[in-house]
């Protein structure tokens, strides 16, 4: 019996998750924010070719030949909505500045599902030691449309008169 009700409470349950996710075409499914070393990118392939192999994850760096740095990787939800021309908007406030550096990385959405590393690398990041203390993600179509944002806790802090 207890089955049976517990059967038909998920089946009930079942169109509201539907309608809740009906409206969001895309979404961060999360956002890990790490210090990276050179080292910490090398695969056997690379020693072979002398290729980067970056495997199923698409790299973007602020500073293309710089790979130390502070990387956010991201996993991208429902992505396929999103074809096309995009880009990720990161804004970072650092320990040395209140006002907010951006930072574009345009790129292509090709798959349903699809991990990005977005690096602030060479002399965009400080060092090892230094963390953010507030950022912002957003991902961006053409036109300026907004499809998807995620930000720290600190980043909803209201601003001190």
């Amino acid at each position: 019996m207890r089955l049976i009700a517990t059967f038909l409470l998920l089946i009930g349950l079942l169109p509201s998750t539907a309608l809740a996710n009906e409206g969001s075409e895309v979404e961060f499914v999360r956002i890990w924010p790490q210090w990276r070393s050179d080292d910490s990118f090398l695969r056997i392939s690379e020693y072979l070719s002398g290729e980067e192999n970056t495997g199923r994850q698409t790299v973007l760096r602020s500073q293309p030949e710089k790979r130390t740095g502070f990387y956010f990787l991201v996993r991208v939800k429902g992505a396929h909505e999103a074809s096309g021309a995009t880009k990720f908007v990161l804004e970072v406030i650092t320990p040395d500045s209140a006002q907010a550096k951006v930072y574009n990385f345009p790129t292509a959405i090709t798959k349903r599902s699809q991990v990005f590393n977005l690096g602030l690398t060479g002399s965009d990041w400080k060092g090892k030691k230094v963390h953010p203390v507030a950022w912002r993600l957003r991902l961006i179509a053409d036109e300026d449309r907004e499809l998807a944002s995620q930000q720290s806790f600190l980043w909803a802090l209201p601003e001190s008169n």
